[in-house]
């Protein structure tokens, strides 16, 4: 598993098309409500200070998905990180936790973050396990505050100081 710049051809719209599909999108929020995100705004986004973004890779190379940290603060050296895995048939094989660990540890270790904090909509399991495994601690619920299918739905909230994230191995 690797993590990619996105600098590669067609690197945005892959992305794009990855988080415009219905599966990932509903479990997204880029402010404002915002859920879709094109290729150019993709690519404004990973020009920008405010965020990092990574293409993460299968085991042969091919990219399968998109992670990021987005609102770093290097003032208060904090940052949120999110991920979308594009290539479904490559769920429950690690490469996400993988990607977003070393993710963290970029975050950590070369920009000198602190402390991270994320969320997912309370129904989505697989995100709260992955958070969980990354050493994330349970911080809080703000609820009705995500639209899932025409519902109003809580999100959890964890938080992770840099001491205690432990990047795993490849």
């Amino acid at each position: 598993m690797d993590l990619l710049r996105l600098d590669r051809p067609r690197a945005f719209e892959l992305a794009a098309g990855w988080l415009s599909a219905p599966e990932n999108r509903r479990w997204l929020d880029f402010g404002a409500g915002v859920r879709d995100l094109d290729a150019a705004r993709i690519e404004a986004m990973s020009q920008r200070p405010l965020h990092l973004l990574r293409l993460y890779t299968d085991d042969r190379g091919e990219p399968i998905g998109l992670a990021g940290l987005s609102g770093i603060d290097r003032i208060a050296r904090t940052a949120t990180p999110w991920f979308v895995l594009g290539d479904k048939r490559q769920a429950r094989r690690g490469h996400t936790t993988r990607a977003v660990s070393r993710l963290l540890g970029i975050g950590f270790d070369e920009l000198g973050l602190g402390a991270m904090s994320a969320w997912a909509v309370e129904s989505n399991r697989p995100s709260i396990q992955l958070l969980r495994r990354l050493n994330f601690r349970f911080v809080g619920r703000v609820r009705r505050c995500h639209v899932l299918d025409g519902a109003v739905v809580d999100r959890l909230w964890f938080d992770l100081l840099a001491e205690e994230h432990q990047e795993l191995a490849a």
